[in-house]
């Protein structure tokens, strides 16, 4: 009997079929458009481009432009990558322009279907983001449907890491552009850093569609984006530390794999103390709960999580004496990525690698507050549908499941659980064989770098060829993935999430003709490609008959999304394959939720060595424990992110205001303000309110007005007048700064003095800022020991973080006030001496340019051609070799000297 939420799906269909079917109509209107879009001539489309912009400028709704719209960047493409746009990438673009995330399956052309709702977006003139995980795919993608673009008059930007600042205003201009994730947050916040308006490279926050969505959006929102300035070099704590860890033992520590948390036990904590005692680290009689122990214990405790929490070759690898981070999501190593808080320095130590010096923080956001910022916000991914929840939640983004352009009919396979990973592993090296002989390519899924090259060296073992991908060899990615969906090709990968290329059976045919053209260059390049698409139409018939891609997992992952993400790569746009997942009772997931209990059951059901239990049921427990997981991590985020809001509101603020300073012309009266604040509340201190004249510390109020104004009132004289309260001392005080300012912009000019005043609190804003987040750091680490005494943390931590962002903002005032009341014009013998002291630097470096000078080549030198201005004239030295000058000195120290 069916149940009744089955009944009701039969019957008026799932909310997502809603939806695609108040869509529909949309599309027919589109391709009703189609031939008029074909009729157009090159310059027509770029013609309709400029038609559409003056509408959608002219305030006529993107909605209402949408059908033709679509029609012209269909045709655009049709003509530049003689691609026709499918009616599902159509519905997946209006989904996108609606502000939603389209889950679209692997191969069903998400690139494509991005440019329509681009385009559409763009013809308003503000701007439009792509975003995707690295700096490879901005580039293809950029490069590729740059070309639609170009075809509809419009212009296409690319902002990676390492580009010039002039590069990436020109980029951010652009109709639109393609960046990575982290290329973005690091320019938002670079850009609120900066002096000026016209040094600032993004325009707004207008729209942005993000690839691989949730591995940004969900993955990576844990981790925020920080720019950090060095602090002192602690190098050798951490080495005399790292020495004392591998001396802990089982009982001085706790360990919890669910939650990734290390911490030691009070046995832990008595050896601990002995151990620092003997090493002069903490003194006789101290403990480690004295005040003075925190750095000590904040050491340790890096330190223990280094050794038991982060695993070589796992979460991070050694390359070229560095630490570097491993992305547990995508299997691909994160260049420049460092932990914070000494973790990636206590891992350096146990790694005995040069340790880097710690960083403050100079500036920080998450991604998920980045991405709040744009006026809307779209995403793509091929598994969005299993954190549907936290997307809405969290970013107001709704999930929509566009259809497949074919049906698809891929076999996913009952998982096959086993008692431990040898018998697992032997299983599935004998599916491999069997694929292998039969010319079915096999894509084997592992979750860390040493497991993928332990089964490299178990098909080494059987003499079967493969390929691995994974972090080491992440140079070879496009080429190994390209090659992965050859007849009887073996792959072994540590993840494939957000690779950005699809798997095509029978291998890539640009990149065979990219081969090939590179082989035979002398050959017809349209003669190579028709001989190619012809041996690959063979080779594709060969691997559809052998069933297609097959894809072995070796152990399910944390998340449902990462391994639906691993089975999408098989039959894709209604290609054959299959799917399955073998797991042990070893493994990670099934180790850490009860695989215990199901050994016993295994056990009493007289499982024989080598054989496998297989039934839907298991599934369903896997999947609810991996939603456990979900869950968790979800709430993690959540709390996260309810800390993070408290530090982006005041970073709006501080943000808000910077900008508006950098804006305005004259800010002589916001200056003013300040001053006028700093008299109230030294008034404040001073000169208590309700309190008689007699009572009043005229004398301390004279050495604050000194120091904090810069003026040299007569304080106490006026405290003696019959009859003064203190509105009249007020007045008097604004009198006679405003006095002080008024010389002092006098003296300058009136446009230094407001070029003056600009700097001033940019830098003292800029100052704060920063002291203000390593306090909010420092209370962050601490607050949650509140709850001991029954207090919320996160109420506490709002509160506090209150009055410390008002604190900041006194301090603030007075350090501007005080900087503006000391400044004062050079002397004539100050600039003297300045201009002296400059010209003497500048002899000392030409003196210092002409000894280390080349001599001038010899007569005979001269003779043979040798012009020192001409290094074609050299001949090829090696750096050893005499130099052709005839010095007599080697070339590397000579001509060949590098300057």
């Amino acid at each position: 009997m069916l149940g009744f939420k089955t009944l009701t799906k039969k019957v008026f269909g799932t909310p997502n079929d809603r939806k695609v079917k108040a869509t529909r109509p949309l599309v027919e209107q589109i391709n009703a458009l189609e031939a008029e879009a074909q009729a157009r001539s090159d310059e027509g489309l770029k013609d309709k481009t400029e038609e559409l912009a003056k509408r959608a400028m002219g305030g006529e709704a993107l909605d209402d432009l949408l059908p033709e719209a679509f029609a012209n960047c269909r045709e655009a493409a049709r003509r530049t990558l003689g691609l026709r746009a499918y009616d599902t990438q159509l519905l997946g673009a209006i989904f996108l322009h609606q502000g939603n995330i389209a889950e679209q399956k692997t191969g069903e052309g998400k690139t494509l279907t991005a440019t329509f709702s681009c385009y559409l977006n763009a013809l308003t003139g503000k701007g439009v983001h792509v975003v995707t995980v690295n700096d490879y795919l901005v580039q293809r993608d950029a490069e590729w449907m740059g070309k639609v673009f170009s075809a509809l008059g419009m212009t296409t930007g690319v902002a990676i890491a390492g580009m010039d600042e002039d590069s990436k205003r020109a980029a951010y201009a652009c109709d639109v552009t393609y960046a990575t994730n982290n290329e973005l947050g690091f320019d938002y916040l670079r850009d609120n850093m900066k002096p000026s308006i016209d040094q600032m490279v993004q325009r707004g926050h207008n729209y942005a569609i993000v690839d691989e969505v949730d591995s940004i959006l969900i993955d990576e929102a844990r981790t925020p984006l920080i720019i950090s300035g060095p602090l002192q070099d602690r190098s050798e704590m951490y080495v005399t530390i790292d020495a004392i860890i591998p001396l802990i033992e089982e009982g001085h520590f706790e360990l919890d794999e669910k939650q990734r948390s290390v911490t030691f036990t009070d046995e832990g904590n008595e050896f601990l103390e002995e151990q620092l005692r003997s090493r002069g680290l903490i003194e006789e009689g101290a403990s480690l709960y004295d005040p003075e122990s925190t750095s000590i214990v904040h050491h340790v405790n890096q330190g223990l999580r280094a050794h038991k929490l982060f695993r070589k070759d796992k979460d991070y690898i050694v390359r070229d004496g560095e630490v570097v981070l491993i992305d547990e999501f995508t299997g691909r190593m994160m260049a420049g990525r460092r932990l914070s808080d000494g973790l990636h320095q206590a891992i350096e130590a146990k790694e005995s690698v040069k340790i880097q010096p710690e960083n403050q923080t100079l500036a920080s956001v998450t991604f998920q507050n980045y991405f709040r910022l744009y006026d809307k916000l779209a995403g793509m991914t091929g598994t969005a549908a299993t954190e549907a929840e936290e997307f809405r939640e969290i970013y107001g983004l709704g999930v929509v499941e566009v259809p497949t352009n074919k049906p698809i009919t891929r076999v996913d396979e009952d998982d096959q659980v086993y008692r431990t990973a040898a018998e697992k592993y032997k299983a599935m090296i004998e599916e491999i064989k069997k694929a292998h002989a039969k010319g079915q390519p096999a894509l084997v899924g592992t979750t860390s770098i040493d497991k993928s090259e332990m089964f490299s060296q178990m098909l080494d073992a059987e003499g079967i060829p493969h390929n691995v991908l994974n972090a080491r060899q992440h140079e070879k990615e496009a080429q190994i993935i390209a090659d992965a969906g050859k007849l009887g090709a073996v792959t072994i990968a540590t993840n494939m999430a957000g690779r950005g290329t699809d798997i095509q059976l029978g291998g890539n045919v640009e990149m065979k003709v990219l081969e090939a053209i590179t082989a035979e260059p002398d050959a017809d390049p349209a003669a190579l490609r028709a001989r190619i698409e012809a041996e690959h139409a063979e080779e594709n018939k060969k691997v559809l008959e052998a069933g297609g891609l097959f894809v072995l997992a070796s152990e399910r992952h944390e998340s449902r999304r990462i391994d639906n993400q691993l089975r999408g790569r098989s039959g894709r746009q209604g290609d054959a394959g299959r799917t399955s997942f073998y797991l042990s009772l070893e493994d990670d997931l099934m180790r850490i939720f009860g695989s215990g209990r199901l050994d016993k059951v295994l056990k009493t059901l007289g499982l024989e060595e080598g054989e496998a239990i297989v039934h839907p049921w298991v599934n369903k427990s896997l999947e609810r424990a991996q939603a456990k997981v979900e869950g968790r991590n979800f709430d993690i985020r959540k709390q996260l992110l309810k800390f993070d809001d408290v530090m982006n509101e005041q970073r709006k603020v501080i943000f808000t205001q910077r900008r508006d300073i950098m804006e305005a012309e004259d800010l002589s009266e916001i200056t003013a303000d300040m001053r006028d604040q700093v008299i109230d509340d030294l008034l404040d201190q001073y000169l208590p309110p309700n309190t008689y004249a007699d009572q009043w510390d005229t004398e301390g109020l004279h050495k604050a007005v000194l120091e904090h104004l810069g003026v040299d009132a007569p304080v106490v004289a006026w405290g003696d007048e019959e009859g003064v309260d203190d509105e009249q001392m007020r007045e008097r005080l604004i009198e006679a700064s405003d006095a002080l300012m008024a010389q002092k912009t006098e003296a300058f000019g009136p446009e230094n003095m407001r070029s003056i005043e600009k700097q001033l609190l940019l830098q003292a804003i800029d100052g704060k800022w920063r002291e203000h987040l390593l306090t909010l750091e420092h209370l962050r680490s601490v607050v949650g020991f509140r709850s001991y005494a029954q207090r919320d943390p996160l109420n506490e931590y709002k509160n506090e973080a209150f009055q410390l962002f008002e604190s900041m903002l006194d301090s603030l005032r007075t350090e501007v006030t005080q900087k503006l009341a000391m400044i004062r014009p050079m002397t004539d013998e100050e600039r003297e001496q300045m201009l002296a002291d400059i010209a003497a630097q500048q002899r000392a470096a030409t003196e210092v340019a002409e000894d280390n000078a080349p001599p001038a080549p010899t007569a005979e030198a001269l003779e043979n051609g040798f012009d020192e201005n001409d290094q074609s004239t050299w001949g090829n030295p090696g750096r050893n070799e005499p130099c052709p000058c005839g010095s007599g000195k080697k070339f590397k120290h000579c001509h060949g000297r590098l300057t």
